[in-house]
Parts: structure tokens; sequence; C-alpha cells
């Protein structure tokens, strides 16, 4: 186990110290150049994702695809993510983070764009899109559609599954509850959504979602409050640890720009996913023909996501620091977060574990659903069951994996899925309007 840690490291070190990171930030600033800084149109894409009004030309309500694509993306990254972000990167991970968020909107809306430009009628009149359905038929690239499957569907296995299992397995600890029940119990829970296909999976996301961000941010807002006198020099750490050419020390003190981009970025893409194409596959379920307005929708879950709940996050993790630095001593890089809501007295550190397994939850059962498209693309619907089977059963896995090894594969996986999507992006990049 060891030696595959160790190689998976080695893998992730070259391909996130320079490759990914730069092919990220280019596509992100290209979009949002050629779209004409799009992301200035966030008011409308709020506004579209409530509307009742529709078009119906495919299965489901824009409300629905934004909630599956939230449900998928509001994980643990957007607390464990940014608490081991800071943690191996600095204060300044912080603002790559975020960063990536604003431009990454741009490229979210591009991907789904394409996605639903290029989606397909099923015989039961349903629809069915994606990056690998933009990389078949608009790009003529059949292989690279494959791989972006597969890759899907490591991903979902990967970062949309075993990720949140151990999540969970870590919140529940804290009330006794060994990894081996606690991975029984979410994959027997998380089960029988899955089993209810598709239309169970967008009703469960389309209530658990909206609850879960107003919960958490309420809860963060208490925290900041709590801290506001520490606010303005955790905002001014965040900018100047971004930019600081070498590290003037380990950890948490400060990360050099190389590592606050590197773990800032990675972390991004894990909680927004913008450049990794799961956005497309949700919007091109949406019943509106009008494509323009669906991308902005969509756009509008990497606005959440990053934008203000990642944003958040890293500001009530790093004010708390500022204010009472020993509250973090013998917390793992993962706990972070659990210093700032212990703050919350007797009920804060209970709050933020059913957060997380709130979370670790809807994310599990968005990239239940991912991984069903890819099945869907490769094989067909007679893969679904044994798909969800095999799903079901990584949930356990997950839970009682080490979490150096699940946090490595995900970042692996992560940038296998998002090559050719990004591939697909730029040479089809004429072909997304505004």
């Amino acid at each position: 186990m060891e030696s595959i840690l160790a190689f998976i490291k080695s893998v992730n070190s070259f391909l996130w110290d320079g490759p990914m990171l730069v092919l990220l930030l280019f596509t992100h600033l290209y979009f949002t150049f050629h779209l004409k800084f799009i992301q200035k149109d966030i008011k409308k894409a709020i506004k579209l994702s409530v509307s009742t009004d529709s078009d119906h030309c495919g299965n489901a309500s824009s409300f629905s695809t934004l909630t599956t694509t939230l449900a998928a993306t509001l994980g643990t990254g957007n607390i464990v993510g940014i608490s081991t972000a800071i943690a191996l990167g600095g204060p300044g991970a912080v603002f790559w983070c975020w960063i990536t968020g604003i431009f990454g909107m741009a490229t979210t809306y591009a991907e789904c764009y394409l996605g639903m430009k290029y989606r397909q009628k099923k015989a039961d009149g349903t629809y069915v899109g994606g990056p690998m359905y933009a990389l078949e038929y608009g790009l003529h690239n059949k292989p690279l559609a494959v791989v972006f499957s597969v890759a899907t569907l490591l991903a979902a296995f990967g970062m949309g599954c075993s990720t949140q299992a151990r999540s969970i397995t870590d919140a529940t600890s804290h009330i006794g509850l060994s990894p081996y029940i606690s991975g029984i119990l979410t994959a027997f829970v998380i089960g029988l959504v899955i089993v209810g296909g598709v239309k169970s999976i967008q009703k469960i996301c389309m209530t658990l979602v909206p609850a879960m961000g107003a919960f958490y941010i309420l809860a963060c807002i208490i925290i900041l409050f709590l801290n506001i006198k520490y606010l303005p020099d955790a905002i001014k750490v965040i900018f100047t640890s971004a930019f600081m050419p070498k590290a003037i020390a380990g950890g948490m003190i400060g990360g050099s720009l190389k590592t606050a981009a590197r773990y800032g970025i990675s972390r991004g893409l894990f909680t927004n996913e913008a450049g990794l194409g799961s956005a497309a596959i949700a919007a091109s379920d949406s019943h509106t023909c009008n494509i323009k307005n669906q991308s902005l929708v969509s756009m509008s879950a990497t606005f959440w996501d990053t934008v203000v709940m990642c944003a958040i996050t890293g500001l009530v993790i790093i004010s708390t620091i500022l204010k009472s630095p020993a509250s973090i001593e013998g917390l793992s890089m993962s706990e972070l977060t659990n210093a700032a809501f212990g703050q919350i007295p007797h009920v804060g550190v209970k709050l933020l574990n059913i957060a997380l397994i709130a979370f670790a939850a809807a994310t599990l059962i968005g990239w239940s659903y991912f991984g069903e498209k890819a099945v869907e693309y490769l094989i067909g619907p007679k893969g679904l069951s044994i798909y969800r089977l095999i799903y079901i059963l990584m949930i356990f896995f997950g839970s009682v994996m080490t979490l150096d090894l699940v946090w490595e594969s995900a970042d692996l996986i992560n940038a296998l899925m998002a090559i050719p999507n990004l591939i697909v992006l730029l040479l089809l990049r004429k072909e997304v309007k505004h």
C-alpha cells in the first residue's frame, strides 16, 4: 500500500506542480475573455435557476440539474478540502481556490454549452449528454470519449464515493462509531436512494442541497461574527501568502506561491469541478432547449460552491487560527475547521459533524448519477445494476481507507478526467457562444 501511495504522489507531484495548473488556469482565463467576462451575468444565472418557466425539451428542470450538480460539488471539499489545502499550502491556498472558482465559472458555462449542444435523444425520448458526447459527435473522437467516460467512472468511485465515505467515517468516529459500522450504515442508506434511480436522486438533491447549504452558511456567519476583529488580518494574510515566493515556515504559518497555487487550485477543482465536465452531464438532462440559459444556470453552481462556500470556510479557519493559534494543536490537516466550530459553545463540533455527514451524503448521491451516465455511455443501461452494486460496495471500502490514499487518488483521477474534457473545450472553443 505504501508503494502505491508513493507512486500516486509522484504522479500527482508532476501533474499538479505544473501541467494541470497551467492548463486549467489558461482554460479558465481563455473562456473568461472569449465570453466577455460572462461572470457578470451571475444575477441572471441565479434568477434562471429558480425560474418555473420551461420549454420542456429534456428530462429535468433547470433547478433539478443545478441541485444535482451542487449535490456532487458541495461536498467535503468545501470543509475538509479547504482545511487540507490550508494545512499543506498555507493561507494563500484560499486565494487560489477562490480564483479557480471565479474564472472557473466561464469554463463551467463552456463545458455545459458543448455538452448540451451535442446531447443525444434516446429511444424513450429522454436526453443524455456531456463531454463524452461532445468528444464523439463534435470532435469525432470516440477513443477520447471512452477515456473520459472511464475516468468519470473512476472519479465516481474515488472522488465522489471514497473521499465522501471516509469523511462520514471521520465525523461519526467522534461518537465512537467504528469505521466498519459507519461504512455499512452509509452504504445501506445511500444504496436505498441509488437503487431508486435518477428520479429518486434528483428528488433527494432538490430537498437536501438548499437546506444543508443554508445551515452551513448560517453557522459560518456566527463564527465570523465571533472572529470579527480578526477578519481584516485574515483577508490580508490570504492575499499576501498567495504570492509569497518562498515559504517562511511549513504548513499553516505560510506556504510558498507554488504550494499555495498547487493545493488551492487542485482543491478548487475538487470542490467546484470546473474543467472536469461533470456539470455538463447534469446540464444535458435539463428539459430546456435554451442552451445558453441552462449553461448560465450550471455556471451558478460554481459560484455558490467556490466563490461563496469555499471562501467563507477559508475565512472561518484562518480567522480562528489568528485568534487562537493554540486551538489547532493536535489536530490533523483535515480537522482545522473543528477548531473554528469549537467556538460555538457545546454544539459547535456536533453541528460541523452533522454538516459533514450531510454534505458527504449529498455528494455520494450526486456522483452516483454521474457514474451512471458514464456506464450508460460505455455499455448501455444493462450495466447500471452492476454499477450500483459496486458503487454501494465502494462506499464501504472508502469508509475504511487511509485518508492520504483517498485524497491522493482523488487528485490523480481528477486530472485523468479533466484532460480529455479540456481538450474538447479548447478544440471546439469557437463553437461556444454567449
